[in-house]
C-alpha cells in the first residue's frame, strides 16, 4: 500500500453537576470510505449504553451515529474507535484557468451546490477583495489555490480558544487569528466568491512526536481543510489543502466528513434534558500509525 495505516481513538467525555434524564446525541465519527480511503475496522461506543441507536446516511454521503439515552447520568462518554488505510493522493499536474473551473449544471452539477454562499453570509466585499489577490485572470486553479493557501497561513495566526464554533468568517478576518475550522472556512468563503466549488472536510492530522521523544496519547485534536472541486473525467475530483499548516492534503490526513461548513458535520451535538447548571467536555484524539 502506497500510504499509511493508522488507528484512530477519538474520546469525548461530559460531565454534569446535576443529573441529565434524557441525552440525544449525533455523531460524525465514522470514517469516510472513498479512492484514497478504507476503512478496516469500526466502533462508536457510549456509556452510558443508549435505549435506541441508529446509524444513516446524511445527504452528503457521510456516515451518522444517532442514539438516545433514557437512563439518568451525570457521565456520557463517546468513543469512536477506527482502523483506517489513507493512500498518498496523486499530484495534479496541471489545472485550467480557474475560471474555467466553475462548475455548472451541465459541467460538475454535483459540484454547484458547493459554490453557494451560506445563511448567513459569510462571503463580505473585504473577504473577496482578499481572495481577488491570488485569482489574477486566466492563472491556473491550483497557481492560485496554493498562494491563497500560502497567504492565510501567513495573515492569520492560530490561537487556541479565540473563536467558538459560531464565530462568522468576518470576525476571524478582523481578528487576523482563529484555528483551523476557522481557517479552512475562511478559505471556502474566498474560493466561493470567486464562483468556484469548495467543500468543508472535517477529520485528523496524524503527527509524529519530535525525535527521540515518546508520543503522548490523546494529544492530538481533530483537525479541519479545505477542498476544492477540479474539473475532469468522472465528474471532476476534490483537491484537499490545509492552510492551517500550508500545505495540500496528503496520506496523513484522515478524512471524517464533508459538507458545506462546520455546522453539516460537527464531530459530536445533541440535546439533554437536565437542571444542571454546570457541565465540562473533555476531548482526546489519538491517531496512531499501525504496521501493516
Amino acid at each position: 500500500m502506497s500510504g499509511k495505516r493508522y488507528r484512530v481513538l477519538h474520546r469525548t467525555v461530559y460531565v454534569y453537576s446535576d443529573a441529565v434524564t434524557s441525552s440525544y446525541g449525533r455523531a460524525y465519527l465514522t470514517p469516510r470510505e472513498f479512492s484514497g480511503q478504507a476503512l478496516r475496522e469500526h466502533e462508536i461506543r457510549v456509556d452510558p449504553v443508549p435505549s435506541d441507536r441508529s446509524v444513516g446516511l446524511d445527504v452528503y454521503g457521510n456516515t451518522t451515529l444517532y442514539f438516545h439515552v433514557t437512563s439518568d447520568h451525570r457521565r456520557l462518554e463517546v468513543t469512536g474507535e477506527s482502523v483506517v488505510d489513507v493512500e498518498r493522493p496523486a499530484a495534479a499536474s496541471s489545472s485550467p484557468p480557474w475560471e474555467q473551473a466553475r462548475p455548472t449544471a451541465g459541467h460538475g452539477p454535483l459540484a454547484v451546490e458547493f459554490t453557494l454562499d451560506l445563511a448567513p453570509p459569510e462571503i463580505t466585499p473585504e473577504i473577496a477583495a482578499y481572495a481577488a489577490e491570488s485569482f489574477e485572470p486566466d492563472r491556473p486553479l491550483l497557481d492560485a489555490v496554493t498562494e491563497l493557501n500560502t497567504r492565510i497561513h501567513a495573515d492569520f495566526t492560530y490561537e487556541s480558544g479565540s473563536t467558538t464554533v459560531s464565530t462568522r468568517v468576518a470576525d476571524v478576518f478582523a481578528a487576523r487569528e482563529g484555528v483551523c475550522q476557522d481557517f479552512a472556512r475562511l478559505a471556502l468563503a474566498c474560493l466561493r466568491s470567486r464562483g468556484l466549488a469548495a467543500r468543508y472536510v472535517s477529520g485528523y492530522l496524524a503527527t509524529e512526536p519530535p525525535p527521540g521523544t515518546e508520543r503522548v496519547v490523546g494529544a492530538d485534536a481533530t483537525h479541519a481543510w479545505a477542498a476544492v472541486w477540479l474539473p475532469g473525467e468522472s465528474g471532476g475530483h476534490w483537491i484537499g489543502f490545509d492552510p492551517t499548516n500550508d500545505q495540500f492534503a496528503d496520506e496523513r490526513y484522515v478524512t471524517l466528513a464533508w459538507g458545506r461548513d462546520y455546522a453539516d458535520v460537527p464531530p459530536l451535538r445533541g440535546i439533554i434534558y437536565t437542571d444542571a447548571q454546570e457541565s465540562t467536555i473533555t476531548v482526546s484524539v489519538d491517531v496512531a500509525p499501525v504496521e501493516v
